[in-house]
């Protein structure tokens, strides 16, 4: 089975959801960005979200950390059904990357993936190229992370 049999084009899919703690906003900006409104909250109140918010590269970090169970879970899905899933590798790249609203603590995120275009790679024959639109809304069904991401499909 190709992704493009499985998910129709364009139609969105949530993928699970995620709950922002301080604890962790703060672990993963002393790691990975260390700038007072993800380290510090009562700087993160004086700062320019006005209050303590996860680095946007946590947030991207946390659809991977929802999207690979999906999938793992898609697949044992088909498996049960007899069906082949669809043999995803690597993604190659994204673009359009968009931090729309600060991710505060205690924030919920809920994302999801949309399958957008998909064609064949003509310079290596069994190969396909997904294009997703990967998204995250709040609890309050605010965007707050957006971006296109391709992965391969051998087929």
């Amino acid at each position: 089975m190709r992704m493009a049999e499985l998910y129709p084009f364009n139609e969105t899919v949530e993928i699970g959801s995620l709950t922002f703690t301080a604890d962790d906003i703060i672990r993963f900006a002393e790691s990975f960005d260390p700038q007072p409104f993800h380290l510090d909250e009562e700087l993160a109140k004086q700062a320019l979200f006005g209050g303590l918010c996860a680095s946007g590269w946590h947030s991207s970090a946390g659809w991977m950390k929802c999207f690979v169970p999906f999938w793992l879970g898609e697949c044992k899905r088909l498996a049960r059904e007899g069906i082949t899933p669809p043999n995803l590798g690597p993604s190659p790249g994204f673009t359009k990357l968009s931090w729309l609203k600060p991710v505060f603590a205690g924030d919920t995120i809920t994302y999801s993936v949309t399958l957008l275009a998909s064609r064949e790679l003509t310079s290596r024959a069994g190969r396909l190229v997904n294009t997703i639109l990967c998204a995250g809304k709040n609890q309050n069904g605010e965007p707050v992370i957006r971006f296109e991401s391709t992965v391969l499909e051998f087929v």
